[in-house]
């Protein structure tokens, strides 16, 4: 097999390069080690920048979104009960962010792609990546237990924290940064409407709270809990009663329990390795960087470095600028660690941590009266929180 483009990985990021570069002319194969029903199994964030937003219009696949989405002007805070909201509208001059799954956002994608005829391979096993600093690069995989080879211009290495791209480049060649926090997410999906019609995060001497939402009547929240808790140990009940009572009393009244849909703790970690690109291999998305949720940067950040690559890999086809493709790795991670920096700030300011002494504890909760009280401290949360502009590329 040959292409132009191979994609390693169908979660959003390479779904939708794939389909940036599918609309653009630019012939891509993506290769994915999982099944598509596990790919869209996967729980994950539902907050969009308005930059995602834009990007999946051009890719052609917003119709369910720009439909079933709800555009939210602001999110609120809580410190020691207080509530505070940032209204991202008018601190911005007019960006909002747009909730809506990221389940959804990869079903759509995968609808796409189907249509388009363009060619995604799941239940790819042993994926090696090949001579990525070499003229041509192949990837060689199994299926059916037969070896295939695909040979490529170029690799995009879109498969996450555990695959094989970034594995392939020399470890001395990397410099990995990374901070691992001492708690996780114990989440909770449900068929409930919302608490509230906007985003909470909520701080609680219990510690950290998020009530979040999918829709209209489908609820995510979200619970700050030792690394050592563990999933069966949490009844349906128990993860209620411990929402309400981290919650103000006039937020805790006003939740609707049901069964869980869904529930999981994920640990939270930040992290980044340099650069991002290694001869024609490119990472993408957690490949290259992972942040803590707090922030809601994840997916958004994965979308930025899917623009960057896509608009340097159309330059490169159709005007011939190679020049370009030496530049992605810094041209991302300028905005990776903007984001890195906004994440690690958020849950410092509203997690709980055992180690902290009352000296740390009173800082934490003057930066949070500080970012809450000042016009330039409430733009600096907002700004971040809409998303910061994709660089141009030049």
């Amino acid at each position: 097999m040959k292409t132009k483009v191979a994609i390693i990985g169908a979660g959003p990021s390479g779904l939708l390069l794939g389909q940036l570069l599918h609309k653009a002319g630019i012939e891509n194969v993506i290769l994915e080690r999982q099944s598509g029903d596990y790919v869209l199994g996967r729980i994950r964030a539902g907050v969009l920048e308005q930059g995602m937003v834009d990007l999946m219009r051009e890719a052609g696949v917003s119709e369910r979104m720009d439909a079933e989405g709800l555009v939210h002007d602001g999110i609120e805070l809580v410190h020691g009960g207080r509530r505070d909201r940032i209204d991202l509208k008018t601190l911005t001059g007019g960006s909002s962010v747009l909730v809506y799954g990221q389940t959804e956002v990869t079903r759509d994608l995968m609808a796409a792609r189907e249509a388009s005829g363009a060619t995604t391979i799941y239940e790819a096993a042993s994926v090696q990546l090949h001579d990525v600093k070499g003229e041509a690069p192949y990837v060689t995989f199994e299926k059916n237990g037969e070896t295939c080879r695909l040979d490529c211009d170029y690799i995009a290495g879109c498969d996450g924290f555990h695959g094989a791209s970034r594995k392939t480049i020399p470890a001395e060649v990397l410099t990995h940064y990374e901070r691992v926090y001492p708690f996780g997410w114990l989440g909770l999906l449900a068929d409930t409407p919302p608490v509230n019609h906007e985003l909470i995060y909520a701080h609680h001497e219990r510690g950290f709270v998020l009530c979040s939402q999918r829709s209209t009547t489908r609820s995510r929240y979200y619970l700050q809990v030792p690394l050592t808790e563990k999933v069966e140990d949490w009844s349906d009940e128990r993860f209620w009663e411990e929402l309400k009572t981290r919650l103000p009393k006039d937020v805790a009244e006003k939740v609707v329990t049901g069964p869980a849909l869904e529930k999981s703790i994920a640990p939270l970690r930040s992290y980044v390795v340099e650069p991002m690109q290694y001869g024609k291999l490119f990472l993408v998305g957690d490949a290259g960087h992972i942040v803590p949720p707090t922030g809601a940067k994840g997916l958004n950040l994965a979308a930025s470095d899917v623009s960057t690559l896509y608009r340097i890999l159309t330059r490169v086809y159709r005007d011939g600028r190679t020049d370009l493709l030496e530049k992605y790795s810094q041209i991302a991670l300028r905005r990776v660690w903007k984001a890195e920096r906004f994440s690690w700030f958020m849950t410092n300011l509203l997690h709980e941590f055992s180690e902290r002494d009352a000296f740390d504890k009173r800082m934490q909760h003057t930066d949070y009266d500080y970012y809450t009280t000042s016009e330039a401290g409430l733009k600096t949360i907002a700004e971040n929180y809409v998303g910061l502009p994709y660089e141009p590329i030049e």
